[in-house]
């Protein structure tokens, strides 16, 4: 067979090109099958000592025995909802060190909210697994006569006037959590936004609002003391710490299903092998009684998932706040 002098000059630049690729996917197998040769950067985009970091530090140490390296719980608190943060993890090398804690606010509300986060929440990371899932809980005063989410709903619809909810803060998951009720019950609301979750308590017992979305660890101190009732969870299950409480779903919305997710990710690209590596460790130290505990002290249910099952959970979250944050014309910094 004759090649054309063409043929043999592509021929001459294709070689090189097969073999250069060859070489690169060689060094990406080796470097999986030696991972982790070096400690491992788990970033936390938020201060030390807030849910987020408990839920890093939890698995973190499990995660160091598994791997064989120290897994670095590293504090990025820079701004903006934790984005700066992701969006240095995002652009970082895809090798397996260096990893971030997703959570809902961070991947799924943050890119509605800020108009140029920096970063696409389905393209720019390597979903690893799920850590854990934790519902908002809705509470009332105790003088408001509702034993549950459908008592509510009725009262709702015969006030006249709309309905005061309160919650932690403009934006938050349980702000949101309180439109995504109100839409699907069709019942007009007044949102009461608290700088934190701890007003939201205090005007709730004192009688200031009569009812609020709000963490179920901030909330739990009150509602068993009888201070405040609680009506339901946001969730699809029961919560562990509150089992006779009666989730959205099951009490007057079918399907109702609004949760905080706390996952680990990495930069887009990472080798599947890493990913896999990573995902099987997570799931032995979710499977441990000392991270299952810190996590139902934090209200929060170990969840996990593989790889897939956590990018579809990114990709369902967005989807849901961003166009519930579109219908109620929410921005940063704004009611």
């Amino acid at each position: 067979m004759r090649y054309r002098s063409s043929d043999r000059a592509l021929l001459t630049a294709f070689v090189p090109l097969t073999l250069l690729i060859a070489a690169v996917a060689a060094s990406c197998q080796a470097a999986a099958q030696n991972y982790p040769s070096r400690p491992i950067i788990l970033v936390v985009p938020n201060p030390p000592g807030g849910t987020v970091d408990i839920m890093a530090r939890a698995v973190a140490d499990t995660l160091s025995r598994g791997l064989g390296q120290q897994v670095v719980v590293e504090n990025r608190a820079g701004g903006a909802s934790g984005t700066v943060a992701a969006r240095g993890v995002a652009k970082a090398t895809p090798d397996g060190y260096t990893l971030l804690i997703g959570y809902t606010t961070l991947l799924a509300t943050s890119p509605s909210l800020y108009p140029n986060v920096g970063f696409d929440p389905r393209k720019d990371f390597s979903p690893v697994g799920l850590i854990a899932s934790a519902p908002s809980v809705l509470i009332a005063n105790l003088d408001v006569p509702a034993r549950n989410a459908q008592d509510l709903i009725a009262l709702m619809k015969a006030s006249p006037e709309p309905y005061q909810v309160g919650s932690p803060g403009t934006g938050s998951t349980n702000y949101l959590t309180a439109g995504l009720f109100a839409a699907r019950a069709g019942v007009k609301i007044q949102q009461i936004p608290y700088k934190g979750s701890a007003p939201v308590i205090n005007d709730l017992i004192g009688g200031h609002i009569k009812v609020a979305f709000n963490p179920i660890p901030v909330s739990r101190a009150a509602i068993e003391n009888k201070l405040i009732r609680a009506l339901a969870v946001s969730s699809l299950k029961r919560s562990s710490l509150f089992p006779d409480v009666a989730p959205i779903a099951e009490s007057g919305l079918p399907g109702f299903d609004a949760v905080l997710t706390y996952g680990i990710v990495g930069p887009a690209g990472m080798p599947r092998a890493i990913v896999e590596r990573l995902n099987a460790e997570l799931k032995i130290a979710l499977a441990t009684e000392r991270v299952q505990q810190r996590l139902f002290q934090e209200g929060a249910e170990p969840s996990p998932t593989t790889p897939e099952d956590y990018g579809a959970i990114i990709d369902r979250e967005e989807a849901q706040w961003a166009t519930l944050i579109k219908s109620m014309g929410l921005k940063a910094g704004k009611d």
